[in-house]
């Protein structure tokens, strides 16, 4: 967006062959083609010739040393309480962005999705404890109850195309649901002993984030040491570490400095100031040298460089630490975090006879809470929602859309993944999770995309027999 108002003479030829790239990774497929590309990679190398080093590299030691004070885990520890606290930083963010001004910023607009995102918890957790009852892998109910957002919504805009665009806000709304109530799973029933002690110095860290929102402290390096501090906190203290990231999330600032009128104001008498102060600057020869010095001292003059510093606070001051922290974040964890997470933990290897792994309790929990549990609790409790009169359809949005998006959440990945590394410790459960996971999102894929094609075959049909009805026109 930003790029289109930049004059095409002061492209680089850096910025022109990162376009491409920038574009890529800002679409919505992008995060879930790499995770798919990182699962791909990852499967291969742990079932090649080489699999041994794909377990060796991820359960490798890596220490950080600080005088007497020292952390040392396995990269992929690393990777799963480290690098993904800034993941679920970035869920916190969302979560507190819609509770104030998205989707659930109301009851009326926040009840359906929420309804809906019970359903699909409450339902394939309850088909996988079927299959899983009194057996080793009964711990891992919480795995099917996850939808991972980035493959969701780009599945949606890839086969959904001509799905109503509320539909996308819906569902967007339902995964950041589904996520919340994730967390709190994770927090409450996959914690290990707790230490009082780290607990409370954590929630005194937390406390004091919130007292810097208070003074309207706005720096982000303020809150990221704080954040560092409370993340060691939440680390030892027995309650997983990227609890840390959401709660973290919750005292980043979301109030701007500058209203959009003052904004204005500033902004016009700031660029009225630049330009009074260039048009008096003296005239130099137009010869091509004087030109190329023009262009290098033309900032020397001191009052124009305080001119643009002062638009940039303005800018800054516009907007609000929380969406300047999500836009920033959001990137990093497409490109970088969440493909490595993939990588370090979706080599499944394939021990014995592949059928009679799929057959397992563990496998065939996941794949029918996941592929059956999801789309059913979700259009089951939405259906009730509505009927009773609690809420209404997203607009333009019919039950066959509702069913299509309860199939594509079906796509547990991310977080269905996370929470199999904290539910199991022995290797053949997490290996039989892992294929559950990544068949059930296989399935889930095309059971969506079917679902889609159909409610916009049958949506064709009904502007056929309706005689003088646009099919872009307002048709509800």
């Amino acid at each position: 967006m930003v790029d289109k108002y930049v004059p095409a003479n002061a492209s680089r030829p850096i910025s022109r062959l990162m376009r491409p790239v920038k574009y890529f990774f800002h679409l919505k497929v992008a995060g879930g083609m790499l995770l798919f590309l990182s699962s791909l990679l990852a499967m291969v190398w742990a079932n090649s010739a080489w699999h041994d080093s794909y377990h060796d590299l991820w359960h490798a030691p890596f220490s950080i040393q600080i005088g007497d004070f020292g952390l040392s885990y396995p990269l992929e520890h690393w990777i799963n309480d480290g690098l993904m606290v800034i993941f679920f930083f970035v869920i916190g963010l969302e979560i507190k962005r819609e509770i104030l001004v998205g989707e659930l910023r109301s009851v009326k607009k926040a009840l359906l999705p929420i309804i809906a995102a019970a359903g699909g918890v409450i339902v394939p957790a309850t088909f996988y404890h079927m299959m899983n009852r009194g057996g080793p892998g009964e711990s891992g109910w919480g795995i099917p109850m996850a939808t991972d957002i980035a493959f969701a919504l780009g599945m949606l805009a890839i086969l959904g195309r001509k799905a109503p665009p509320s539909l996308t806000i819906f569902l967007t709304a339902l995964a950041i649901a589904d996520d919340l109530a994730a967390v709190l799973v994770i927090a409450i029933f996959y914690t290990a002993k707790l230490s009082i002690s780290s607990l409370l110095i954590g929630f005194a860290l937390l406390g004091v984030m919130m007292i810097a929102n208070m003074l309207w402290v706005r720096s982000p390096i303020v809150y990221a040491l704080l954040g560092v501090a409370v993340w060691l906190a939440f680390l030892k203290s027995g309650v997983h570490a990227t609890i840390a990231g959401v709660l973290a999330a919750f005292c980043i600032p979301a109030r701007m400095l500058v209203e959009p009128d003052t904004f204005l104001s500033a902004g016009r008498r700031l660029l009225d100031r630049f330009e009074r102060l260039t048009k008096t600057m003296p005239s130099l020869p137009e010869s091509r040298m004087m030109k190329w010095r023009l262009r290098i001292g033309i900032f020397q003059n001191q009052h124009q460089i305080e001119t643009i510093e002062s638009l940039e606070r303005v800018c800054e001051y516009s907007q609000t630490p929380l969406q300047r922290m999500e836009r920033g974040l959001h990137l990093w964890v497409t490109i970088l975090i969440l493909p490595l997470f993939a990588l370090a933990n979706a080599g499944v290897e394939v021990i014995g006879d592949p059928k009679e792994m799929l057959l397992t309790p563990v496998t065939m929990g996941v794949v029918l809470g996941l592929v059956f549990g999801k789309p059913i609790g979700i259009f089951l409790f939405s259906f009730a929602a509505v009927k009773l009169g609690w809420c209404v359809l997203p607009a333009g949005a019919r039950w066959k859309h509702i069913l299509a998006v309860g199939c594509l959440a079906g796509i547990g990945f991310t977080m269905s993944l996370f929470i199999t590394g904290l539910a199991f410790t022995d290797r053949i459960l997490t290996n039989e999770a892992k294929l559950g996971i990544l068949v059930a999102s296989m399935i889930a894929v095309i059971l969506g995309g079917i679902a889609l094609q159909l409610a916009a075959r049958k949506d064709r049909l009904v502007f056929q027999e309706a005689p003088g009805v646009e099919e872009d026109g307002d048709y509800q």
